[in-house]
């Protein structure tokens, strides 16, 4: 005897043909009302697969395969990959040549076979979707760190594309183009971490669910996220709520940063930082604002957080700071964010002795006078930079400073 579960089975040959059946519709539909305007860039095969109440299907279809020889194909699959989480549970359970999946597998057998009969169930789908409209398709993955013990079923679906069973995801699904984490932690470290298992060189980075915060930036710049999406929810006048409003000028800034990212991404040219803690939980050093450094071609960087020196109207609850530096050549820099300054200053060296030590007159410091020019601006729809403000005079004294917009700054720098 067993228990009901309210979950289809991706063992049931009805439940496949009526899936492919009602996606294939789908994307005909598509194909003929949105092939022009391509408003829909991708297509998502199913939301956060798996199986919540169990460890698996134990139904007379789903226990017959479970009880039959793993497939060749996988066991191929393993002993030519020689390494991943997949790879140990087989070396940890002995290594057969062949068994059963409890032979080959031990106690991740149930989650296994699962993830298994999902990724090919899944990849069908999507098989007979492109052939109806070739767009990008993918899955999303529910992952394990919760808050909760990671037991499968318990605190994440069971069979999904987490990352201790991904390896089989990307070894039967070639007609998926990513699998996509959610990611809602709000915590650098341990976003960054759960963001590794699918940075992949099968597997480009899609943030599918997310907070909205300011680990957008990171992720962009180090992990190269080719996309993130965050829903808001929207007042019945069509107003953003305004404790969202911070969440739409996360977007805003990244959103007018497009050309950019498109064009560097992966080079090595953008660099992301993010203010470690909120502002009010910041403890200054000797009186200055706390700083991070970047190392730049050809020039030292500073960032520094706060809305103290920027010349907009300042939050009762200081907003922690954010931005993407992006360096398109030795002397052009651009600067998207929020409650941030970037300050620039050549690299010391035996022809230019000059910048090693600041000038003594700190009301204005060195740092701040090695720019040409400093433009708010916009891209047009050919991505070429269009100039609506040129700073000059005390809005320069400060640095180069980002706020809550979504322009974007171009500096030219000299030594």
């Amino acid at each position: 005897m067993g228990n009901y579960v309210w979950v289809l089975s991706s063992h049931c040959q009805v439940n496949l043909e009526a899936d492919k059946k009602a996606f294939v519709a789908l994307c005909k539909h598509l194909k003929a009302t949105d092939s022009e305007e391509h408003t829909v860039i991708a297509l998502q095969i199913e939301n956060e697969a798996g199986i919540m109440g169990s460890d698996r299907d134990y139904g007379p279809e789903a226990q017959a395969v479970f009880d039959s020889p793993v497939p060749t194909k996988l066991m191929s699959a393993m002993k030519a990959a020689g390494k991943g989480e997949v790879y140990d549970f087989w070396q940890q359970s002995g290594g057969k040549k062949s068994g059963t999946w409890l032979e080959i597998f031990g106690a991740e057998a149930d989650e296994l076979m699962t993830a298994w009969s999902l990724a090919i169930y899944m990849d069908e789908i999507a098989k007979a979707g492109k052939a109806a409209y070739a767009i990008p398709m993918f899955i999303n993955a529910c992952m394990m760190d919760g808050g909760w013990w990671p037991v499968p079923g318990e605190s994440y679906p069971s069979g999904g594309p987490v990352h201790k069973v991904l390896d089989i995801y990307k070894w039967f699904t070639p007609n998926l183009d990513f699998i996509a984490p959610d990611n809602y932690q709000p915590d650098t470290r341990i976003h960054q971490v759960a963001n590794a298992n699918y940075v992949r060189a099968d597997n480009p980075l899609f943030i599918i669910e997310s907070d909205g915060g300011l680990n957008m930036f990171r992720d962009i710049a180090e992990d190269n996220a080719i996309g993130y999406f965050s829903m808001f929810e929207l007042a019945q006048d069509g107003v953003v709520y305004p404790g969202l409003m911070r969440k739409v000028e996360i977007m805003r800034c990244v959103a007018a940063a497009i050309p950019l990212l498109l064009k560097y991404q992966g080079t090595g040219k953008i660099h992301a930082v993010l203010q470690s803690a909120p502002a009010e939980q910041e403890s200054a050093l000797y009186g200055r604002v706390p700083a991070q450094q970047l190392d730049l071609d050809g020039y030292m960087g500073l960032i520094q957080f706060g809305e103290d020196w920027m010349p907009v109207p300042q939050t009762e609850q200081p907003q922690r700071g954010a931005c993407l530096v992006i360096q398109a050549s030795r002397k052009e820099f651009y600067l998207v964010g929020l409650n941030s300054r970037l300050l620039l200053r050549p690299k010391p060296s035996l022809s230019n002795k000059a910048t090693r030590l600041l000038s003594s007159d700190m009301s204005h410091p060195s740092f701040c006078n090695y720019v040409i020019s400093v433009e708010e601006g916009h891209f047009d729809e050919n991505g070429e930079f269009v100039t609506d403000c040129r700073r000059n005079g005390d809005q320069l004294r400060g640095g180069i400073w980002v706020g809550p917009h979504d322009s974007v700054v171009r500096v030219i720098a000299c030594d």
